[in-house]
């Protein structure tokens, strides 16, 4: 009787070896992102970094994709570049493969179903009696997740086993590899795994269906296919994650297409030279192989790759003045937080140069002009600046606020509190300074000495403090002994000075108010008081960053 092929059994251990998969990804991401995104973080900053990092973190999460999404945050939050972030994906394309040496070693030498049985039993009843523990609650979909991969590897085999009875052998050989090699990038495309492809393909190849010649075409065209994962996510996507997907697909497509036009080579080293008689064996090591000729075809090029792809998609970067977080996916709430972080960095820095400006750089009406206009004088590249701060501001808040609806630990919404709060201090200090304009104008202009005497002292303490300010920032280390001592010192100059101003009126003569000096005064140093708060605020968040990650 003629065997028929059991299509829904099949189906089942694809959608079994799936599942298995994402439940692995869903417990690795619980028990260790922080570390692998710390890993990304610390060592991406060369390209062989990147692709050292990539292998290692991929043959562990075996999921090139949550990788690649890890990529593109930091990527996006300018703290990977584009160069480095490309090294991270070559390494990734090869750390992939670590599911198919597993499988090629255990999956089709032992009982699979048995061996999956007791990972399912402990994992379902971890995860149903230890749902409190966040701890034993993910190692028991780890668990899960494992023994769903193996149950569902078992299924296609027995599915494919079945049917290579009835199959033709010399009829399916008869067509050519192009065939193959554009059936695994459709079947790829459509699963959205290329390990669940290599799988099948180590079924067909167990089961005798296909020769090793015909399972490395449909496997290369499996890592053609896998690309278009990222090719979805990047139609709507900014120009970096466009960026990364067209050089991940090049990557693949071109080295791809090249290994396919050498595949009786590949084949006949893989046999000499690693001496490899087992056909699954050889179907992974050249898998393996066609990734690593690929590494060690572009690595060279890499920087004039990045060059080439910097000049594309420049119309989707996205627009704003923020410099990082308009370009991070929010999928990532730990890197999108860090984003925020080294933006509200250049908020500081905006925030200090628009001081420096207003108080010693602004530039005085004519002489020529009215009274009032002089009183009233507001110079418009201050209120752009202040402006472009304040729009800056606007975006960052828009941010905090998307992000706040993201599954947010509480350390990590404890801290972009914060974060929120820090911003807000800078552009109310910078604001505190914005409002005087026309009040140092008018003390510019006055023609009384002592008047312009108070200017020039409190222009002397604003350009004294900028300096112990920006020193500061550059220790790149909080000091509670100094934060405390700036600020007892902001508070006994602001007294000083108020007390000068009130001892001289006695003997000098002003035409200006005492009001307006002493409103002058007061907003300087309590601007001050805000900047300076600021930046302890974000010298305290600043250490150990990647504690967060």
């Amino acid at each position: 009787m003629e065997e028929k092929f059991d299509y829904w059994e099949f189906l089942a251990g694809i959608g079994l070896f799936l599942w298995g998969m994402s439940q692995l990804e869903l417990a690795i991401k619980e028990l260790g992102s922080a570390s692998f995104k710390n890993l990304l973080h610390r060592f991406t900053d060369k390209s062989w970094k990147g692709i050292l990092v990539g292998i290692g973190i991929t043959a562990i999460l075996q999921s090139s994709s949550l990788v690649t999404l890890m990529v593109l945050a930091f990527l996006g939050g300018g703290m990977i570049s584009l160069r480095n972030s490309l090294g991270v994906v070559l390494g990734a394309n090869l750390g992939t493969t670590f599911t198919a040496w597993v499988v090629a070693t255990f999956g089709f030498k032992i009982s699979v179903a048995d061996f999956a049985f007791p990972f399912l039993a402990i994992g379902v009843m971890t995860y149903l009696f230890m749902n409190s523990r966040p701890f034993l609650k993910n190692t028991g979909i780890f668990l899960l997740g494992f023994g769903l991969l193996f149950l569902g590897l078992d299924y296609m085999k027995l599915a494919i086993e079945e049917y290579a009875t009835a199959v033709d052998l010399s009829e399916l050989q008869s067509y050519g590899l192009w065939v193959f090699f554009i059936t695994g990038i459709i079947i790829t495309a459509m699963i959205q795994s290329s390990s669940a492809m290599i799988v099948i393909v180590l079924s067909a190849v167990n089961a005798q269906v296909i020769g090793t010649a015909h399972a490395l075409a449909m496997v290369i065209g499996a890592n053609i296919g896998t690309t278009f994962t990222l090719i979805l996510g990047a139609i709507d996507g900014s120009a970096d994650k466009k960026r990364l997907a067209l050089g991940n697909f090049a990557f693949n497509f071109f080295a791809g297409v090249f290994c396919f036009f050498w595949i009786d080579q590949l084949i006949d080293i893989s046999i000499h030279f690693f001496n490899v008689v087992d056909p699954l064996m050889e179907l992974v090591i050249l898998n393996s192989l066609f990734n690593l000729i690929m590494i060690l075809a572009f690595f060279p090029f890499l920087p004039a790759i990045e060059k080439w792809l910097t000049k594309r998609f420049r119309r989707y970067v996205p627009k704003g003045r923020s410099r990082y977080i308009k370009n991070v996916p929010l999928d990532v709430p730990s890197v999108a937080i860090l984003a925020f972080e080294k933006e509200l960095e250049w908020v500081l820095k905006d925030t200090l140069k628009l001081v420096w400006k207003i108080i010693h750089k602004h530039k005085r009406p004519k002489k020529d002009a009215s009274v009032w206009k002089k009183i009233t004088f507001q110079p418009k590249d201050l209120l752009q600046d202040y402006q472009n701060l304040k729009n800056l501001e606007e975006e960052l808040y828009l941010f905090a606020m998307f992000l706040q609806e993201k599954n947010l630990s509480l350390d990590e919404a404890t801290l972009l509190n914060d974060l929120t709060q820090t911003m807000r201090s800078l552009v109310i200090g910078a604001k505190e300074f914005k409002d005087i304009v026309h009040n140092l104008v008018e003390m510019e202009n006055s023609e009384e000495p002592f008047v312009v005497d108070i200017l020039d002292r409190l222009q002397g303490e604003v350009k004294d403090f900028l300096t112990v300010f920006e020193d500061y920032v550059a220790m790149g280390t909080a000091d509670e002994a100094i934060m405390q001592s700036v600020k007892a010192k902001l508070k006994n100059n602001y007294s000083s000075l108020i007390q000068l101003l009130y001892t001289q009126l006695k003997t000098k003569k002003t035409d200006v108010s005492i009001s307006t000096m002493a409103n002058v005064i007061q907003q300087v140093f309590s601007g001050l008081e805000l900047i300076w708060g600021a930046i302890g605020s974000l010298h305290k968040q600043e250490i150990a960053p990647e504690e967060r990650l």
